[in-house]
């Protein structure tokens, strides 16, 4: 088993490095809020670090899973950063959803500094993270990604190496793509079969095993129906997701005028004070369309 810290204790990266501790691995986490860090600690008997250094400081692998490009930034090479205390040929995994920007950057930083960097962006949300079956992306050395695979099948259920760095990433931004077209048109046929009169669960019920049918479908229809949207992932993170794919497309020469037509429907959403609200309120904004 290995010396693995994990940097980032939210939603995401609390259970995945509780899964680490399951599978018995030596485990030390950080995270900015440090209570939680000791929460963490008590909860699953693993070591908590005051600093990433500290944390990375003797680690095999430094898995990490933050808010965004600046928070990548700082973890790996601002003020007491992992990368000053990880040694020579060991490896960072990035689960956060960034840039492929700060992801070149992060990788040619490590190389500078002797160390490996994979950029493993995962998807599945915090059931997937809290079950330990998400999906993992990855970019990066093939031999980097060789080594970090065992550790990762700590958490995740499908795990593949995409490319070089960046790949994982890019994959991610595809992932996004596909929900993003995806919720807006089950939100739009569940808000039809409501003012259509149709009972929308006997519907779904029907179409689910067919050509309409999709994992949004099955694991949100219901929620969506109720009117509940206090899981999953949230707008705000959605919107973040988006940007960086639309972003991206400007820059590689692609066009995504459904997923810029999406993103500001969730800022709509976000106007009605949705911001923390799950990925399928898209239905809210019809609703209150009238």
């Amino acid at each position: 088993m290995a010396k693995v810290a994990f940097l980032g204790l939210g939603v995401m990266g609390y259970p995945m490095a509780g899964h680490l501790v399951k599978a018995g691995h030596d485990v030390c986490v950080y995270n900015r809020t440090t209570a939680k860090a000791e929460a963490w600690a008590t909860e699953h008997g693993g070591r908590f670090a005051a600093t990433p250094k500290d944390a990375a400081s003797g680690a095999d692998f430094v898995m990490c899973c933050v808010g965004n490009d600046d928070d990548l930034r700082q973890v790996c090479v601002g003020e007491n950063g992992a990368f000053e205390g990880m040694a020579e040929g060991t490896i960072f995994v990035d689960h956060t959803t960034v840039s492929a920007k700060v992801t070149a950057e992060m990788y040619d930083a490590s190389k500078a500094q002797g160390i490996s960097f994979v950029d493993g962006p995962v998807s599945g949300g915090q059931a997937g993270a809290e079950n330990g079956v998400l999906s993992i992306m990855c970019g990066g050395d093939q031999a980097s990604y060789d080594a970090a695979e065992p550790i990762m099948q700590s958490y995740g259920r499908s795990i593949k190496r995409l490319g070089a760095s960046g790949a994982g990433q890019l994959t991610k931004m595809v992932n996004q793509i596909c929900i993003a077209g995806l919720v807006q048109g089950l939100s739009e046929g569940l808000h039809f079969a409501e003012k259509a009169g149709l009972d929308g669960r006997a519907v779904v019920e029907v179409i689910a095993g067919g050509a309409a049918g999709s994992w949004q479908m099955q694991n949100r229809y219901e929620t969506m129906i109720d009117d509940e949207f206090e899981h999953g992932f949230a707008v705000d993170w959605m919107r973040k997701d988006l940007g960086i794919c639309l972003d991206t497309a400007d820059e590689v020469g692609a066009s995504l005028p459904v997923t810029a037509l999406v993103d500001q429907f969730y800022k709509d959403v976000q106007k009605l004070g949705g911001g923390r609200w799950d990925t399928s309120s898209l239905i809210k904004r019809l609703r209150a369309m009238g």
